[in-house]
């Protein structure tokens, strides 16, 4: 997998970004297969309003963000009110991250992000433009890096060393049982539970290690009186989907 963008790819354009997204579709074009299957991507005629990429032998279909300089914990996005319908319908596209360094236009970071992680706590809700503003009151969105677990980045590229194919692929079946949860708040609560066991940062953690998260989880969902309960559950829809192995009473481990 090569790292540079054609920079002769530029020459006919004079906005930068219209260089920078001529450049790095033909990237992606060039250097990505579909994390679903293996297969080659292609890219959508212009303007499509959801996609940029699709899979010819899977049909997942893919939007490319892409940043300088460096990963952050924001991707821009849309209009808000667009990307939370987008979340309720069944053809919301998976998201390519591409991050380059601006000075040398070689690629740094390219990930995929899932939509089974796509929920709408993910998505932030920007202010709306000013008055002044050529579309005055139209509100964008970012999508939160900080809220989706580590799993859900699954990296082609990440600090300038290419991963390899089989790592990726393993990546997008680790966690493709969450598209048979339909209820938000049921993946909800994976979600923050998978979280949780990322803060934990090791490998093998306890029961109340993650019960630690009890208050935090309270507060985000006041609703609900039994947290430890439903952290158990969870824990166990995790064990038996194979993401965690169990150790013994009151012990886990992340299944590799």
């Amino acid at each position: 997998m090569q790292t540079n963008f054609d920079l002769r790819l530029a020459n006919d354009y004079t906005s930068s970004s219209q260089k920078i997204k001529v450049m790095s579709e033909n990237w992606v074009g060039k250097n990505t297969f579909c994390p679903a299957c293996g297969s080659a991507v292609r890219h959508f005629e212009n303007n499509r309003p959801v996609a940029d990429f699709y899979c010819d032998d899977c049909k997942e279909e893919y939007e490319l963000k892409s940043k300088k300089d460096s990963m952050g914990t924001k991707i821009v996005d849309g209009a808000y009110r667009t990307m939370i319908e987008r979340l309720k319908s069944d053809n919301n596209p998976n998201f390519f991250f591409l991050n380059y360094d601006l000075k040398n236009f070689v690629v740094m970071n390219f990930l995929v992000i899932p939509k089974h992680f796509f929920i709408p706590e993910i998505i932030e809700k920007r202010k709306p433009l000013s008055v002044n503003a050529r579309r005055a009151g139209w509100v964008g969105c970012n999508i939160s890096l900080l809220n989706i677990p580590q799993t859900g980045k699954i990296f082609y590229i990440k600090d300038g060393k290419v991963e390899t194919k089989k790592d990726v692929l393993f990546g997008w079946q680790k966690t493709l049982f969450l598209r048979e949860e339909k209820q938000t708040d049921a993946k909800g609560w994976l979600l923050d539970t998978m979280n949780c066991i990322d803060k934990i940062g090791k490998a093998e953690f306890t029961l109340d290690e993650v019960y630690a998260f009890e208050k935090g989880l309270k507060e985000k969902h006041p609703d609900n009186n039994f947290v430890k309960d439903k952290l158990r559950q969870q824990l166990q829809v995790l064990r038996d989907k194979n993401y965690l192995e169990f150790v013994s009473r009151g012990r886990y481990r992340l299944a590799i």
